[in-house]
């Protein structure tokens, strides 16, 4: 990455520099300087306490993103909605899971996107910003390199990603929009299930109806925090699971996967500056 000093950033040292024009985060400028990559002024190596003026031509190089045992490339398709040379915009479809673990070693997320960095001659690892789990579908925003992703996830933690999501729910909700404001946490005895719970972290689901059926519900939800299986926790909190949740009480009769798909994601780009909007219709199960 290449700057040119202005004279309205003469006087700042470099570390003042990536922090306040351009957005790094102090873990990422330490990496950076303790991680084998490189601060240059004019071609010349600089500590992050040097002085700019006016005209310099600071360049920084990332250190080598180093990936996982279990991180490889393999070509999977993937349905991308937009990609430049920060941010990687794809539509999920469901039953994928997004990195790999001891369940699923292959054919996740992070496999086909490294394929397709490879194919690019691009040296980055994966870096999701707003992860899905792997039976729920729709968009999913991916950081290329480690300084979007710094950027997108302070954004994420400030709740400045926006994202709304459909889902089915079994019965009928008595108010047709409304909050869900109840804390969860893991559930005990389990890794993967998690509950509401006193001693868990605040979490708030807002929801419309969209469409009522005889024995099911469509409603929009837009999350205002980003817990693990939030919505789906919340909606069975409440009585309403989603359509075939087995985990968290939904019937399988008539759907094999939770019933749930982010179908819009807005975000401010990480290095525009810019407003970005996607979405995702409905994946043919659901809309069944």
């Amino acid at each position: 990455m290449k700057w040119t000093i202005t004279e309205q950033q003469e006087g700042f040292m470099i570390r003042s520099f990536l922090q306040r024009e351009q957005k790094f985060s102090k873990r990422l400028i330490k990496h950076i300087v303790h991680g084998g990559g490189a601060i240059k002024v004019n071609g010349m190596l600089k500590t992050v306490r040097h002085v700019l003026e006016a005209g310099d031509v600071v360049t920084v190089t990332l250190p080598e993103e180093k990936k996982g045992a279990m991180m490889v490339p393999e070509k999977i398709p993937l349905n991308i909605l937009y990609e430049d040379d920060a941010v990687l915009v794809i539509n999920k479809s469901p039953g994928r899971a997004v990195i790999p673990s001891y369940q699923h070693t292959s054919g996740t997320i992070a496999n086909g996107v490294l394929a397709h960095y490879e194919a690019q001659g691009l040296p980055y690892t994966f870096h999701v910003v707003t992860r899905l789990d792997r039976n729920t579908s729709g968009v999913m925003l991916i950081a290329k390199h480690r300084w979007s992703h710094s950027i997108l996830s302070n954004s994420q933690k400030a709740g400045q990603i926006n994202r709304s999501y459909y889902a089915i729910i079994e019965g009928h909700l008595q108010q047709k929009n409304g909050t869900i404001d109840a804390p969860i946490g893991r559930k005990e005895g389990s890794i993967i299930e998690r509950t509401v719970t006193a001693s868990g972290k605040h979490a708030l689901t807002h929801y419309n109806v969209i469409t009522e059926y005889a024995n099911y519900t469509l409603v929009q939800v837009k999350l205002e925090t980003g817990r693990t299986h939030q919505i789906r926790v919340h909606f069975s909190h409440i009585g309403h699971p989603l359509a075939g949740d087995d985990l968290y009480g939904g019937e399988t009769g008539h759907f094999s996967r939770q019933a749930l798909h982010c179908h819009q994601l807005a975000f401010e780009h990480p290095i525009t500056g810019e407003w970005k909007e996607f979405t995702a219709e409905l994946p043919d199960d659901m809309k069944h």
